[in-house]
């Protein structure tokens, strides 16, 4: 009988463009940039964020995904080569066709098979389900993913007026990053790596939060407004909506995730981090504001907090921590890992 297998987070990296634009900068730019000239403090006071990072010109998603692998696989001490699978997993691309993962494969000299795994801001922790389900069923032994975002791409600068400039809110908090996890299969019995995870979906919901522009709805020729990211409708409600269901079927799992180490969760601005907190009733001196200072990395967001919390020494080897992610769609994922 075959040994049972598990999928273990060997590495984890983030690579940030140097680049930082502050939010007072950006109110400054949508003013010159249309009719509304918003005032001093007033993006800031909206979203407690300070300020996001901005990938230099010509940077793409597969270019920052790439930086991340890279540093990924360092940390674990292994080469390119020694990866059976590379998942790029991302709300951006860097084109339509081909998928992404094969310009992420092509920078790193990558010969494995390739795929997206695409969820909105979801999208990096489905794609650690992916991984996990291929290990657990022998598939694959060493499992590169890799993320690009290009938040700034989606940003509205020509605003008329107060209303539109709230609607396209959520563009001012989006960040750039890359960020790459690498796994490998461990046995079972070391307790080790991805314990459990749950996924749930209200998808009647999305229509609250959108990028129109680029598919079939709205092809080549689009209006400035479907290009960018807006808010259409209450998320928060979609949100409200799935929790009975939520509480249902991982209310098991959030009463393990409270009580690990720490807790990381899709942040796009500070009033959502304190909302989540309290909503989920999670413990707040085991999370991290990482959005204050750097803003929505969407899919990034997770792998960058538990970075950020090995780097200022929150998590240690053997300690469990729970990954929550939020996504307009709407969608909510959880993961249990022991490190």
């Amino acid at each position: 009988m075959s040994e049972a297998l598990r999928a273990h987070v060997t590495a984890v990296a983030v690579h940030l463009p140097s680049r930082y634009r502050t939010l007072d900068e950006s109110r400054l730019k949508i003013a010159a940039s249309g009719d509304y000239a918003p005032p001093p403090g007033f993006l800031e006071d909206l979203t407690g964020v300070r300020g996001v990072h901005v990938r230099e010109d010509g940077e793409n998603a597969s270019d920052l995904a790439a930086a991340a692998a890279c540093a990924a696989l360092d940390e674990a001490g292994i080469r390119i080569k020694d990866i059976d699978l590379l998942l790029f997993a991302a709300t951006a691309t860097d084109m339509i066709e081909p998928a992404t993962s094969h310009l992420v494969a092509v920078k790193l000299g990558a010969c494995c098979p390739v795929f997206d795994v695409k969820n909105a801001c979801n999208s990096f922790l489905n794609a650690m389900e992916v991984a996990a389900s291929f290990m657990a069923a022998g598939r694959y032994r060493t499992i590169l993913i890799a993320c690009g975002e290009v938040g700034s791409m989606v940003t509205r600068w020509n605003v008329p007026d107060r209303q539109a400039l709230l609607r396209a809110l959520p563009g001012y908090t989006a960040s750039d990053a890359g960020a790459a996890m690498v796994l490998t299969a461990a046995p079972v019995a070391d307790g080790r790596g991805i314990l459990d995870m749950r996924f749930i979906s209200n998808s009647a919901a999305w229509e609250s939060c959108t990028v129109a522009g680029g598919g079939t709805l709205h092809g080549r020729s689009v209006h400035d407004d479907h290009a960018t990211l807006r808010v259409n409708g209450d998320l928060r409600q979609g949100a409200f909506d799935a929790l009975p269901e939520i509480l249902e079927a991982a209310g098991e799992l959030l009463a393990a995730a409270r009580a690990g180490v720490f807790v990381a969760f899709h942040q796009t601005a500070m009033p959502q981090y304190r909302d989540t907190i309290n909503t989920l009733s999670l413990p707040e001196e085991r999370c991290m504001p990482a959005v204050a200072e750097h803003g929505n990395c969407a899919a990034a967001s997770l792998p960058l907090q538990l970075v950020k919390a090995r780097e200022t020494g929150r998590v240690a080897e053997g300690d469990v921590v729970s990954m929550i992610g939020l996504a307009s769609g709407f969608s909510f994922g959880m993961a249990l890992v022991r490190w």
